[in-house]
């Protein structure tokens, strides 16, 4: 079972960036795709970001096309979501998933995964 902790987290400017992280232990992390989550209050989590297992597929929600990156660094058990040009509408939990598996894709849904980080509040002021 693996262990995800996020960290990161923060208030920004509406404009500004910010970088959350997501560490893995106790398993292979090259055998897990990974992706990011957030959920806001009042709404359902929705899909940020996914990346396969090598990083060779990623696949983002139209909404932060364009301004979030999502990498990961499989030496250092880490997936990380670069955020920029943030809106008071990115304001959520955001919460990093991984799921085990032997193929090369990325996943959106929340169902997907089996694996999940406790979250890390993002604030975006206006």
């Amino acid at each position: 079972q693996v262990q995800l902790v996020e960290s990161g987290g923060g208030l920004v400017q509406a404009g500004g960036s910010l970088t959350v992280s997501c560490s893995a232990s106790g398993v292979t992390f090259s055998m897990y795709a990974m992706g990011w989550f957030r959920q806001a209050p009042g709404k359902e989590r929705e899909s940020v970001a996914a990346i396969s297992r090598s990083g060779g597929t990623i696949v983002y929600a139209d909404s932060v096309k364009g301004r979030f990156t999502i990498s990961r660094d499989n030496a250092k058990n880490t997936v990380f979501l670069q955020m920029s040009s943030l809106k008071p509408e990115d304001t959520a939990v955001y919460y990093c998933a991984g799921r085990r598996t032997i193929m090369t894709v990325a996943f959106t849904k929340a169902n997907d995964y089996n694996n999940w980080g406790q979250g890390t509040q993002v604030t975006v002021s206006s």
